[in-house]
């Protein structure tokens, strides 16, 4: 296992080399750490689905409104509707075309939370990885999302291949989470 700080000039390249070996690294975003995988490579879900202890939809990372829109299989009116809500702080759950991801973290009716955050890091390691890369609160089924590197660290130091430290996450919670089901915007959690 691999500690890095998240300034390190390395870091970006660091991460893109073990997510496209099949690692799963840790990461900080704009509200929480995250678990991050390739969400295109069926064993690398599989790695993180024993990780948590669960199996099902995940969401992943966008780089840019734009891609985020271009994996949608939705209509001009639900794009706007969804416009209007990617932002850092919100995971927006919809209808995406095949093959973007693994069907291992699409939800029944071929849907994907995507998120666009608001952290340097993220946007820099999701535009320059040719796939989507999952965030994941990072905690055990029904457990609390951990914020503190030590803690993290004793819990998972064993089960992953890279963390990126960013010290304590002070006062985050997790993004709002919201659903675009026939048109209309369904918040899940706020």
């Amino acid at each position: 296992m691999i500690e890095i700080d998240v300034h390190n000039k390395d870091t970006i390249k660091t991460a893109l080399r073990v997510i496209g070996k099949g690692g799963v690294i840790i990461y900080p975003t704009d509200t929480l750490y995250g678990f991050g995988v390739d969400a295109a490579n069926d064993n690398a879900i599989e790695k993180l689905n024993n990780i948590k202890g669960r199996s099902g939809p995940l969401s992943v990372l966008a780089p840019d409104e734009t891609t985020a829109l271009s994996w949608a299989n939705i209509s001009l009116n639900e794009a706007e509707i969804i416009r209007s809500h990617l932002s850092g702080y919100s995971t927006m759950i919809y209808k995406v075309v095949n093959n973007i991801v693994s069907h291992k973290i699409l939800g029944n009716d071929h849907s994907l939370g995507v998120r666009i955050p608001h952290h340097t890091f993220c946007n820099e390691l999701s535009k320059l990885y040719p796939h989507p890369i999952t965030t994941t609160s990072v905690n055990r089924h029904g457990g609390t999302a951990l914020n503190d590197p030590k803690s993290i660290l004793k819990e998972f130091r064993a089960e992953i291949d890279l963390f990126i430290n960013s010290g304590r996450l002070i006062g985050n919670k997790g993004s709002s989470i919201y659903q675009l089901d026939h048109g209309k915007l369904i918040q899940l959690r706020s």
